[in-house]
């Protein structure tokens, strides 16, 4: 897409580490360095077609004739980008080895930036989520803002990929933001810091609640759901509250094991895959399939998240709650190159259990809550369905 996102990589038995990783992202980036493209080390494309020879020759002549000097990477980024363009692919990308290890450091919860997640919307880059306690919300950005220019650059015809770049930088640097919100526009200078995430939250709620709030699926976070699952069924016996709202996507596998929670083996998503049969990934097993759930969704529920979300919804292990999802259902695989750079390009598209399409249609909740309402609505909605389901459950007594 010419963007980037921390939310590419899924983890498939049989791959390669990178080549198992596949794009799950909506167009969301942290702002943190998760931004990608450019290098290429030389050779890469190689003279083994006449292809490559060609693209190595013109970069030859280029860089001893040119008028200008120019540097060798980037011709090959421009070769390399152009062939990407050719696709029609708004989500292909190109990243150079500094910027897809950062986006490793991102999948760990480390990350340098102002702590916003960003998405293409529909008027232009939009702030899907903001970190709490980082530069962004101490500033008062929030969900919504939709970013009008970055230190003077106009966002406007640029991607999300390139407002990344000019978010993220040293820590201690700062950066000038301009944003729209209900029509008004402001200015804030935030100083980029590093930063450090939990992209889950679990905390008990009335009446025997438990509310899980996942804000992007990082290494680590389905773990999380199913220790919390798997805990003592007197702090859920009200049921769940899975709190999707606002989140992009992230790494499938830990999608997978979010679900897997609530199912009880089965499939959780599958994706086309050009001359090649669907590929198939199933539940772990052994989750919880009694425990009363509701999903609580908007229109910044993307990619992964709609993964879960889908799957929950077509297996009836869960209500949804909310307005549709965004509808990011296109697959992307990363490809390592020799230098550590990597290209990603759409290969597929994922299906729910069912085989509905997620991508472009996004997911109609089963009861629908207004997009203008604040969340708090939302989130009484999804408490009156919960109790309820509760009060559907067979009342067992032990003797």
């Amino acid at each position: 897409m010419g963007r980037t996102r921390a939310e590419v990589a899924l983890r498939l038995a049989g791959m390669s580490p990178l080549a198992r990783r596949i794009a799950v992202g909506c167009a969301a980036v942290l702002t943190v360095g998760v931004s990608y493209g450019a290098g290429v080390v030389t050779g890469v494309m190689g003279s083994s077609s006449s292809t490559g020879g060609v693209i190595d020759a013109a970069a030859d002549r280029i860089e001893e004739s040119a008028a200008e000097p120019v540097d060798r990477a980037e011709l090959e980024r421009a070769a390399v980008e152009g062939m990407l363009k050719s696709l029609g692919d708004r989500w292909s990308s190109y990243y150079d080895p500094s910027e897809y290890a950062s986006f490793e450091d991102a999948l760990e919860g480390r990350y340098s930036g102002v702590g916003l997640w960003v998405r293409a919307g529909r008027i232009g880059v939009v702030v899907g989520s903001v970190q709490a306690g980082s530069p962004a919300a101490n500033a008062g950005m929030a969900p919504g803002d939709v970013i009008v220019s970055v230190d003077g650059w106009p966002t406007s015809g640029g991607s999300v990929r390139e407002v990344v770049q000019r978010l993220r930088g040293v820590s201690g640097t700062e950066v000038s933001v301009s944003a729209i919100r209900e029509g008004v526009v402001s200015t804030v200078v935030l100083t980029r810091s590093v930063l450090t995430t939990s992209d889950i939250t679990v905390e008990q709620l009335a009446d025997g609640v438990t509310r899980i709030d996942i804000r992007t699926f990082t290494r680590g976070v389905g773990r999380r759901v199913r220790e919390a699952i798997a805990g003592d069924p007197a702090t859920y016996a009200g049921g769940v509250v899975l709190d999707l709202r606002g989140n992009p996507g992230g790494l499938l596998d830990e999608a997978v094991e979010v679900a897997s929670a609530f199912l009880d083996g089965g499939p959780v998503v599958s994706y086309e895959q050009r001359d090649a049969p669907d590929r198939v990934l199933e539940a772990l097993g052994q989750g919880n399939t009694t425990v009363p759930v509701v999903v609580l969704v908007d229109g910044g529920t993307a990619s992964a998240a709609e993964v879960v979300t889908a799957a929950l919804q077509d297996r009836n292990r869960a209500v949804v709650v909310g307005s549709r999802t965004y509808g990011k259902g296109s697959v992307q695989e990363p490809i390592v190159l020799p230098n550590g750079s990597a290209i990603e390009f759409t290969i597929g598209r994922y299906l729910t259990p069912a085989g509905r399409v997620i991508d472009g249609r996004g997911i109609e909740p089963d009861v629908l809550v207004d997009a203008a309402s604040t969340p708090d609505v939302a989130e009484q909605r999804a408490l009156e369905v919960l109790r309820g389901l509760t009060a559907a459950l067979p009342v067992t007594d032990e003797g």
